[in-house]
């Protein structure tokens, strides 16, 4: 059973934390391209939303494991507007059939799955043929120092944060997967301590 802090805490700390000024402008170079039958993996919080352009989107389909962020969801879908599927569920073991999707869109989420790889071979397998994996995650930093400090930092912040880990790869985890990588973004967030600060984003397909 979920703690209190797991339940009620953690869905608090990603709203705030993932709403950050910088972090909302790194959404903005990622969210809008989103296009066709969309599927938001990690939609908790509804924080994407106001980014999404309805003009490319012909349905869209949320799936998040918390129901605390799924009614912060469900609420900013309403507030736009925009006719929303929005599910509880894991990366894991999506609830969807293979091929269902153009675009599946995930923003600071591989960083507290179970299991990033399966997440990943989940998103290859719902997306139609063509389709495109958007991303905006941070993980493992390509530097020494600070990627010292985030090995010693994890085990704490994974226990505060969700399942939040700081060591993860990002778009080498999707070529692992059988993704072409696009990578569009690679950078420290301005004003954030750089073991928490590695950001990447970019767009992927499924190698032919």
């Amino acid at each position: 059973m979920a703690s209190w802090w797991e339940r009620h805490g953690v869905p608090r700390l990603i709203k705030c934390a993932c709403s950050q000024g910088q972090i909302m402008k790194a959404r903005s170079k990622v969210v809008p391209h989103a296009a066709g039958d969309v599927l938001e993996l990690g939609c908790g919080g509804g924080i994407n939303m106001e980014f999404y352009d309805p003009a490319r989107i012909n349905s869209f389909t949320g799936l998040d494991p918390s129901p605390e962020l799924l009614a912060m969801s469900r609420a900013a879908a309403a507030a736009r507007g925009m006719a929303a599927d929005i599910q509880g569920g894991v990366g894991e073991a999506m609830p969807f059939d293979s091929g269902r999707f153009d675009t599946v869109v995930t923003t600071f989420t591989l960083c507290s799955v179970a299991d990033q790889a399966a997440v990943l071979a989940e998103i290859r397998r719902v997306l139609k043929p063509g389709g495109t994996a958007l991303f905006l995650e941070h993980g493992g930093a390509p530097d020494a120092g600070v990627a010292k400090w985030q090995r010693r930092i994890e085990p704490i912040w994974k226990r505060i944060g969700g399942n939040c880990h700081l060591t993860r790869p990002i778009g080498d985890a999707y070529e692992r997967a059988g993704f072409s990588v696009d990578r569009q973004g690679a950078a420290y967030m301005p004003k954030t301590p750089r073991p928490f600060g590695w950001v990447e984003y970019g767009a992927a397909r499924a190698a032919s």
